[in-house]
């Protein structure tokens, strides 16, 4: 694009570092990210062995690394894949091995020897292998800066949950929760950040979602899961201080690496369920004496994996289904019974109660290849296919219903390249993920209210939500890392990624009429409705997006004690949907004789009005990463750890995009002139007599006022959010009865900056946003004010800001196979601010900016506690359990009960409900002894019935009166509640 050509520093300082990678080793590869490292001290007759070599050979797939001691006697080997290896050291005509388990993404620092052993180790003489010949469930890394856990395969084979859905051990790690709502939709959160700021990385590669909500693709409004969690191996959970190596978050990382085939063929299949009749009522089907919702929860799935050729070539395959029909409650709005509804609404009703069909399916292949010792291939390929029936609960009876839809298909090919102390790792992947949920019924939709259409009662007809969103494109990633320099492992790499953003949004396709019971259940009062602009396009956008990223660390062992992490990273992104945009002639003419053009105005509309040319992406975002870790005395017990950095994140697409959008689909509104809600048709332009015909939405959009619609505008200068974290911490190893157990205290503290938020940009006649009259007014704002012929304008900016101080404590007793149970604990302590009561959709239209609402609490709760357990017991039985304890989140809501309607303002409070739930499980395996093992397993699931609101009464009452009684009390409930699940399976 021309206007590229002013930028010419970035993009020679990005070819540099492009030319230089390539020229140091290129391919398509195995990401760093997720391969571990062992590194440490070779001794011969305790002294340095110059020159050994090291050999570390997987148990499982044959995969070989070799490598030679330096002068210095160090060594290291990088980028293993997860697992058992047998590593062995020749030095002097001398020899020795040992066998050691590594987990996703470890550095494990362990000093060899031949001919006596070293002098020193990670636990002594004696233990120098033992601190990670921990196998892969519970290996631990003590010498690092960052603030991270594993989750390992035996935790998420054994752990009690509600879905199969990996990620739901990521709360494990202090400071992360895992949520379900209501409708059981689920997300990963970290801090007092959104959802949006976490990016899981598989293989290395990231699932970021650039254009809807939920952080990583496919987990916006969705009940499935992200990947089949039979191919998963096992994770690790960072909370901060991440390495410059990651991108494209500004809260959690979660690193995973797949499972691979081995030189045995190995297989397994499983079959979960639970129904009606094995869970219990919830609090709002006993108290409303409604009849149980049905209810069924399948999942079921087979996993398959061998050699192809030993040593050399494997592969592994993966299907997982899930099958779901979810409870739903109904609850009438403005304190309705059903009895008082119309006939053909109370039919809708029913017994109060529905049944929310979910289907999923995923598959995943992978292959890998080894040629020699130093090529190493690999082509992994996922496809996620999922349907659902959503938005039916509360008000919204099942005609009102949403089909759902995420499709997903990703395919990584990988390359890993090793010579001597270069090691290279490169990606090419294709991406092609949507999101698209559309009306069951294409209908009128129907909302009954109780005087104001904003009163709502009941909503039926055809639901408004029309959307098809998602991205397709492909990616370049390469890492290169050189240990060749004493005491240094420097790592670099670099990024491009082409990716075609895209987005329909055709909301109020179907018209939506309101009815006022009081009146009239034939004839609307008001209606709402979507209709493409003349010669704008249909609410489609689209964006061709180029991404750049580079980046180099150094992990600095400057003595045995001491080690120095230094890296910064740089990101790029051009979005041409919002540099290239021109703002259309005829907003800009009403934009400038506007109100919010008026000196008493605190907007300066010159700051949204875009000519194509006067945009450019942000090229300021220099990420420096700083950490240290101090091994007090050399023996990997007692580690002092911290760090600061910087991370940024990016815009969601489905933000910029609503200039566009909207500019092509209107979003209108008409009033009917009722004798109970009258309306003048010769002075209102949106006024309108009734009309039958307007029932056809044909009809209706062809009548609708070209200038009527909603106006949004993006700021000329966005820039992309990031995070500024700090942290310091000890992480200590006890040997209490025989056992290891580490523990890790962590003070930590976040600040984010610059989240997008939309505000109103309308004012009134002198300039002003809240009314003067009277004075302090702070209640309503300007809309449909001053901004003819358009109704209101749309501001996006950047604004949301965060606060977070944190303790993280973390207690664990690693399952090993040699000592067969383990615990971990974490707790959280959080005290968290954000500079709006927003939540979910950033529209911040209450006040005059974002700054005027000031800081509230952040929806995190002050203290959380989560305890697992696992323990082998005889006769080929493990019990499991894990149990969560958190103190309840704090709600937003606009309190207008007060002495008038003119000083509404926002607010927030803490239900008095904390969170509860305990979750048990028993499984038993029987061995035939041919190869072929039978398992049963039971889960009980919120085994005390405790109930877990999710939503509240936030409406406090109007001015002037009492408060409302039935504020701050639940109205819906987060599942399960206590419910049994069994669970079937073979293995061989």
């Amino acid at each position: 694009m021309k206007r590229l050509a002013t930028d010419r520093p970035a993009r020679s300082a990005l070819s540099i570092a492009l030319a230089g990678c390539l020229l140091l080793g290129s391919g398509a590869a195995m990401a760093q990210s997720t391969g571990a490292t062992i590194r440490g001290q070779v001794n011969a007759d305790s002294a340095p062995a110059a020159g050994a070599t090291i050999t570390a050979v997987n148990t499982a797939t044959g995969l070989r690394r070799t490598v030679q001691a330096s002068p210095e006697g160090r060594y290291s080997l990088a980028g293993l894949p997860p697992g058992t290896y047998r590593v062995q050291v020749d030095a002097n005509g001398q020899s020795a091995s040992q066998e050691l388990t590594v987990q996703v993404g470890q550095t494990a620092t362990v000093d060899l020897g031949v001919g006596g052993l070293p002098e020193s180790g990670p636990t002594g003489e004696a233990t120098t292998m033992e601190t990670v010949q921990v196998t892969a469930q519970a290996a631990v890394e003590t010498r690092t800066s960052e603030v991270a856990s594993y989750v390992s395969q035996k935790q998420i084979q054994a752990l009690p949950q509600n879905t199969r859905n990996f990620l739901a051990f990521a709360d494990t790690a202090p400071g992360v929760q895992f949520i379900s709502d209501a409708s059981g939709n689920t997300r990963i959160r970290s801090g007092a950040q959104s959802a949006n700021a976490v990016n899981v990385f598989i293989d290395g590669v990231g699932q970021k979602n650039y254009v809807t909500t939920g952080g990583i693709s496919g987990q916006d409004t969705s009940r499935g899961n992200p990947f089949p969690q039979s191919a998963i191996g096992e994770y690790k959970v960072i909370t901060q201080n991440y390495k410059a190596e990651f991108d494209q978050l500004s809260s959690a990382a979660i690193v995973a690496a797949t499972r691979s085939g081995s030189n045995e063929f190995e297989g397994g299949f499983f079959w979960d369920r639970t129904s009606t009749d094995w869970r219990a009522r919830s609090r709002f089907e006993e108290r409303e004496g409604a009849t149980k919702a049905e209810s069924k929860q399948e999942q079921y799935g087979i996993s398959f994996g061998g050699p192809i050729i030993r040593d050399v070539a494997h592969f592994f395959i993966a299907y997982e289904a899930k099958e779901y029909e979810s409870p739903r409650t109904f609850r009438l709005g403005r304190g309705f019974t059903p009895d008082q509804l119309p006939a053909g609404l109370r039919e809708e009703y029913g017994t109060g109660t529905y049944t929310s069909p979910f289907k999923e399916d995923l598959y995943f292949g992978k292959v890998d290849w080894l040629i020699g010792e130093n090529h190493y291939f690999e082509l992994t390929a996922k496809y996620r296919d999922e349907s659902e029936t959503i938005q039916v609960q509360d008000q919204r009876l099942p005609p009102a219903a949403t089909l759902n839809t995420n499709e997903e298909t990703r395919v990584d090919l990988r390359y890993q390249l090793t010579a001597g102390d270069w090691l290279n790792d490169a990606h090419i992947t294709y991406e092609d993920a949507f999101w698209s949920p559309r009306p069951e019924n294409f209908i009128p939709g129907y909302f009954l209210s109780d005087g104001n259409w904003t009163d709502t009662i009941v909503r039926a007809g055809g639901s408004e939500n029309y959307q098809d969103k998602g991205q397709k494109g492909w990616s370049f990633q390469n890492d290169l890392t050189f240990s060749g320099w004493a005491g240094h492992t420097l790592k670099m790499g670099v990024k491009f990624k082409k990716v075609d953003l895209q987005t329909l949004e055709q909301n109020k396709y179907n018209p939506v009429f309101y009815y006022d019971i009081h009146e009239s259940l034939d004839v609307p009062v008001h209606v709402e409705f979507g209709a493409p602009v003349a010669g704008f396009g249909d609410g489609t956008a689209s964006s061709g997006n180029r991404q750049f990223g580079v980046y180099i660390q150094d992990d600095w062992e400057v003595n045995d004690k001491l080690t120095v992490n230094l890296g910064v990273r740089w990101d790029y992104e051009q979005t041409p949907a919002y540099e290239a945009y021109v703002t259309p002639a005829e907003v800009v003419t009403a934009l400038r004789a506007s109100n919010a053009a008026l000196p008493g105005s605190s907007v300066d509309v010159e700051d949204y009005i875009s000519t194509g040319s006067n945009r450019k992406a942000d090229k300021d975002n220099w990420a420096p990463r700083l950490g240290f870790s101090y091994d007090f005395f050399g023996d990997q017990r007692h580690v002092l750890f911290g760090g600061a950095g910087r991370s940024y994140d990016r815009n969601l697409f489905d933000y910029l995009q609503n200039e566009r959008s909207k500019a092509s689909w209107g979003q209108y509104v008409y009033d009917f002139n009722t004798p109970a809600h009258p309306c003048d048709t010769a002075t209102a332009a949106t006024c309108r007599e009734w009309d039958p015909r307007y029932l056809d939405p044909e009809f209706l959009r062809a009548s609708s006022v070209a200038g009527s619609r909603e106006v949004f505008l993006n700021s000329n200068d966005l820039e992309v959010p990031y995070s500024d974290q700090f942290s310091l911490g000890i992480r200590n190893t006890w040997e209490v009865g025989g056992h290891d157990w580490s523990t890790e205290l962590t003070a930590s503290y976040v600040r984010s900056h610059d989240g997008i938020a939309f505000v109103l940009g309308n004012r009134r006649d002198d300039g002003s946003f809240f009314p003067s009259d009277p004075p302090g007014a702070t209640d309503p704002p300007p809309w449909g004010i001053g901004f003819a012929p358009f109704s209101n304008l749309i501001l996006a900016q950047n604004a949301l800001e965060t606060r977070t101080r944190s303790v993280y404590l973390k207690v664990e007793k690693p399952y090993t196979r040699s000592s067969p149970w383990g615990v971990t604990l974490a707790y959280t302590w959080t005290d968290s601010e954000q500079n709006s009561p927003l939540d979910g959709w950033p529209g911040g239209f209450n006040a005059e900016t974002i700054a005027d609402y000031g800081w509230f609490p952040g929806k995190v709760p002050e203290n959380r506690v989560v305890l697992t357990g696992i323990w082998d017991g005889p006769w080929g039985t493990t019990f499991s359990g894990k149990g969560t304890w958190a103190d309840a989140t704090p709600r937003y809501y606009q309190n207008c009960n007060v002495s008038a309607w003119a000083y509404c303002y926002f607010d927030s409070y803490t239900p008095g409900e904390d969170f509860k739930q305990v979750d048990l499980a028993l499984e038993k395996v029987w061995d035939t002894g041919g190869g072929i093992s039978f398992r049963v397993r039971g889960d009980l699931l919120n085994v005390f019935n405790w109930s877990n609101y999710d939503g509240y009464e936030d409406w406090r009452g109007g001015a002037g009166e009492p408060q409302n009684p039935a504020w701050g009390t639940p109205t819906s409930i987060a599942l399960p509640t206590r419910t049994f699940k069994l669970t079937f399976g073979v293995d061989w």
